[in-house]
C-alpha cells in the first residue's frame, strides 16, 4: 500500500505488551477496563476519532502479552516513531506498551493473516509463597515431575478434536485444532510450558496446562491424558490453570 494514496487510510500494525492483571481481558467492554479499550482511547486522543483496534487474539482476563499484534486504520501518516510514542504517552499509567507501530499493506489483518501463535505458561513449583511473581505465575506447591508432563504432552500434538480442553463458552466453529508444539521445561523451581499452533480454542492452553499438572502430581498418567482427549467431553478435563501464568509471546505472519 502507498500510505498517501488518494482515498486510502494508513494501516498501522502494532506490537504490544501488557500486564493483564488490571484488565478484564483484551476485548472492549461497556463498563469494565480492557486492553482494547485502553488502546482505542489512546488512538482517539491522538487522532480525534474513535477507531477500532483489531487484535490477533482475545486474551482472557488476567492473561499477559509480550507480543500481541493489532492493526488500526488512521486518517493520517505520522512521522516515523511518532504514532508509537504518542500512543505510549496516552496509555500511561496503564501497564501497556506499544513496542512497534509500522505502516503495513491494507491487506494485513492482525487476526486473520496470522499463521502461528506462541504462548508460554509459567508455573513456580515451590512451597513458599510468591513474592515477585504474584499475579505473573501459578504457584504449585506439590513437587511436579516435569519429565512426565513433557512426555504426556506429546500425546496432544497434531490435529485433534480438542472439545475436552475447550471452554463451554468457546465460539469457534470447530473444536478441531492442530497443535504444533507443547513442551514442558524445568529450570530450578520454575516450570515453563511452551506451545504453538495456528490458533487455539478458548481456554485451550490453560486447560491443557492444568491437566498436565495432574500428570506432574501423579494423579494422571499419559494414558489418562490421552483418554481425556479422546473423550471429547469438557467434563473429562483436569483442572484449568489460572490466567495469571499465561503469556501470549508472539504471533507469526508470512
Amino acid at each position: 500500500m502507498t500510505p498517501d494514496k488518494a482515498g486510502s487510510m494508513p494501516r498501522y500494525k502494532l506490537i504490544i505488551e501488557y500486564d493483564g492483571a488490571p484488565f478484564f481481558g483484551w476485548q472492549v467492554q461497556d463498563t469494565l477496563p480492557s486492553v482494547q479499550g485502553a488502546l482505542e482511547a489512546a488512538v482517539k486522543a491522538m487522532t480525534g476519532a474513535h477507531l477500532r483496534v483489531h487484535g490477533a487474539g482475545r486474551t482472557d482476563a488476567g492473561v499477559h502479552a509480550c507480543g500481541q499484534v493489532a492493526h488500526v486504520d488512521v486518517e493520517k501518516q505520522f512521522p516515523r516513531g511518532r504514532f508509537r510514542d504518542g500512543l505510549n504517552a496516552h496509555l500511561r499509567p496503564h501497564p501497556i506498551a506499544v513496542l512497534e507501530a509500522e505502516i503495513v499493506p491494507d491487506t494485513f489483518e492482525a487476526r486473520f493473516s496470522a499463521v502461528k501463535r506462541h504462548y508460554r505458561y509459567r508455573i513456580v513449583n515451590t512451597r513458599a509463597n510468591l513474592a515477585l511473581d504474584v499475579g505473573h505465575a501459578w504457584r504449585v506447591p506439590r513437587r511436579l515431575d516435569a519429565e512426565a508432563m513433557h512426555a504426556a504432552a506429546q500425546r496432544l500434538l497434531g490435529k485433534h478434536d480438542f472439545t475436552t480442553f475447550r471452554d463451554t463458552e468457546c465460539q469457534a466453529k470447530s473444536p478441531e485444532k492442530t497443535l504444533d508444539q507443547l513442551d514442558v521445561i524445568r529450570d530450578g523451581r520454575e516450570i515453563t510450558v511452551i506451545t504453538s499452533a495456528r490458533s487455539f480454542l478458548h481456554s485451550q492452553v490453560r486447560s491443557m496446562v492444568g491437566s498436565l499438572v495432574w500428570v506432574g502430581e501423579g494423579r494422571w498418567t499419559a494414558d489418562d491424558l490421552s483418554a481425556a482427549l479422546a473423550a471429547r467431553n469438557r467434563a473429562a478435563c483436569g483442572i484449568v490453570a489460572p490466567p495469571e501464568g499465561l503469556y501470549l509471546m508472539r504471533v507469526d505472519y508470512d
